[in-house]
C-alpha cells in the first residue's frame, strides 16, 4: 500500500519551504516525570522527547511536538502517540552511508539519546491528514488498583495502587456501565476555560483479574482534565459499599465538578492505545474533533 505524506507548508525569509509530518507511536513509565507537558525546571516526557528529536535532527530551534493526549504526573503509557513536522533535508540526511531508511535512522538514534522510561517504538511517515491529537477516533486506558483480597506484588507497585479496604467489583462494573454514552461528564472533570465537558464514553468496566486484581478499562473518543481518575474514584466508592450503584449516574445530571467524588491516585492509570479511522477519514475526522461538542438533553443520551 501505499503511504501518502503529510507536507506542510511554512514561510521563511527566504521563501516557502515544505516540512515532512512523521507520527512517533511510544511508551513510558511515567514515574519519575512531572506529566508530560513541558515545564520549567521539571523533567516531562515532552521535555525529553522534544530535545531528543531537536538533537538527531540538529534542528536550528527546538521541534513542536502534538500529542494525542496530555498525561499528569505519574501516570504511564503503552501507546501514546505523536507527529511532528521536520525539515526534508534534516531527516534524509539521518541514514548517513547506512541503508536504513530515514525513519529507521531516527528510531535507531532516539534509542540511543532517551532514558529507559521512555521508549519510542515506531518512527513512520504520517499520512495525508494525519493530527495525532484531533485525528484520534479513540483514546483506551486502564486503571489497575489492588484492594485487601488481592495479592499485592511489589515489583508492580508502580503501576498498581494499593487499597486498603475490600471492594465489590460487580457493583463496581455494574455503576460504570450506567455511564456509558454521549454525556456531559462535568461533575467528573476539572473544567477548563472554553473547553467542553461533553464526552461520548464508549466502554467502562471492571473486572478481578486472576492475582486478585481489579482492572478498569475505560475508552471515549477523548477525556477532560482527571476524568478517568475521577471516574474511578466514583465506582471505588460504590465498591466499598458507602455508595449505591446508581450515585455515579446522579452525579452526572450536575453542571458542575463533584467535590465528593476522589480523583485516584495517578499511578494506576496507563494510556494503553489511541486508534484512528482509515487514512481517508484523517483529516474530517480532525475538522468534527475541533468543533465544540454540545451537551445532549438531560436524560437523552446516546450510546
Amino acid at each position: 500500500m501505499t503511504v501518502q505524506t503529510t507536507v506542510q507548508t511554512t514561510v521563511r525569509d527566504d521563501g516557502p519551504a515544505t516540512t515532512v509530518r512523521l507520527r512517533l507511536d511510544l511508551a513510558y513509565e511515567g514515574t519519575a516525570f512531572s506529566g508530560w507537558a513541558a515545564q520549567p525546571g521539571l523533567r516531562t516526557v515532552e521535555g525529553e522527547l522534544a530535545t531528543a528529536v531537536t538533537t538527531v535532527l540538529r534542528a536550528p530551534a527546538p521541534v513542536s511536538l502534538t500529542v494525542a493526549g496530555r498525561t499528569d504526573a505519574g501516570v504511564h503509557a503503552r501507546g501514546q502517540v505523536v507527529h511532528v513536522d521536520v525539515e526534508p533535508a534534516a531527516l534524509a540526511a539521518l541514514p548517513g552511508r547506512s541503508n536504513r531508511t530515514p525513519e529507521e535512522a531516527l528510531l535507531r538514534r532516539l534509542g540511543g539519546l532517551l532514558a529507559p522510561d521512555v521508549v519510542v517504538h515506531r518512527v513512520a511517515r504520517a499520512p495525508e491528514g494525519f493530527d495525532a491529537r484531533f485525528s484520534a477516533q479513540e483514546r483506551r486506558y486502564l486503571y489497575r488498583l489492588a484492594d485487601a483480597d488481592a495479592l499485592r506484588d511489589p515489583l508492580r507497585r508502580h503501576d498498581t495502587v494499593w487499597w486498603p479496604r475490600p471492594l465489590d467489583a460487580e457493583r463496581m462494573d455494574e455503576a460504570a456501565r450506567s455511564l456509558v454514552g454521549l454525556r456531559d461528564f462535568a461533575a467528573f472533570c476539572k473544567r477548563r476555560d472554553g473547553a467542553t465537558t461533553v464526552r461520548t464514553l464508549l466502554e467502562y468496566r471492571w473486572v478481578r483479574l486472576g492475582d486478585g486484581v481489579l482492572a478498569a478499562t475505560v475508552r471515549a473518543d477523548a477525556f477532560c482534565h482527571s476524568m478517568v481518575r475521577s471516574l474511578v474514584g466514583a465506582a471505588v466508592a460504590v465498591g466499598e459499599g458507602r455508595r449505591t450503584t446508581s450515585w455515579p449516574a446522579e452525579l452526572q445530571q450536575r453542571t458542575q465538578r463533584a467535590a465528593d467524588v476522589r480523583v485516584m491516585p495517578a499511578h494506576g492509570l496507563s494510556l494503553e492505545a489511541v486508534t484512528y479511522p482509515p487514512d481517508s477519514e484523517l483529516a474530517s475526522r480532525a475538522e468534527t474533533a475541533r468543533a465544540r461538542r454540545e451537551p445532549p438533553p438531560v436524560g437523552d443520551a446516546t450510546a
